[in-house]
């Protein structure tokens, strides 16, 4: 599968249906999965994923339609509902679980996708008890943060080790009443984390 025809695939997938605005639920765009997925994949790294925080399944159903074993985690059962609709939608098989990442106990992970929250609402509440959990669970972590965040992630994350770093758009959707465009595009950077000594 090519990487447009995976972006116009997600495309296709229901969102949020009531976003929280506390618990920072922006859905990845289809084109930002996508590149995160190709990129996973193009280095043999979509065998078992999970998606922490999976929202309505983007990155999970995405890494399912390029033969990953994946699995989605969400605590917002709402949101989880829409995921399983969407997994029909395109027939992919996903294993979606309802919990909170920082009770979490998964073993046989290979990678770990996702768009935490950013911590901007509430810090206790952002990155760090997904990144905590990603550190435990998986050899490889692709993950998406503030532009600007590069000195925090690799104090953060040792033992763990910043391999790349890519700084992409983010086409951000008005879901808020406080959003005064339609769309607004972002930076963003996608971080590749390797955690050799992940406890499988």
């Amino acid at each position: 599968m090519k990487r447009k025809q995976l972006e116009m695939m997600l495309e296709r997938l229901e969102g949020f249906s009531r976003p929280s605005f506390q618990r920072e639920q922006y859905a990845t765009p289809a084109c930002v999965a996508a590149e995160m997925l190709f990129l996973a994949g193009m280095r043999g790294e979509l065998g078992s994923v999970c998606d922490l925080g999976c929202g309505t399944g983007v990155l999970a159903i995405g890494a399912a339609l390029l033969g990953a074993r994946a699995i989605g985690v969400e605590i917002d059962g709402d949101a989880l509902a829409i995921a399983r609709r969407n997994a029909e939608k395109l027939n992919v098989d996903v294993d979606f679980i309802r919990a909170d990442v920082r009770t979490l106990a998964l073993k046989g992970i290979d990678t770990v996708v996702m768009n935490p929250p950013f911590g901007a609402q509430k810090a206790s509440a952002g990155d760090r008890a997904f990144l905590c959990i990603a550190q435990k669970i998986a050899k490889t972590i692709y993950s998406l943060h503030n532009q600007g965040s590069e000195a925090f992630m690799r104090s953060f994350m040792k033992p763990c080790t910043v391999q790349e770093i890519y700084r992409i758009p983010f086409p951000l959707k008005r879901c808020f009443e406080f959003h005064s465009q339609d769309v607004k595009v972002i930076e963003v950077e996608l971080y590749r984390i390797t955690c050799m000594d992940a406890r499988l």
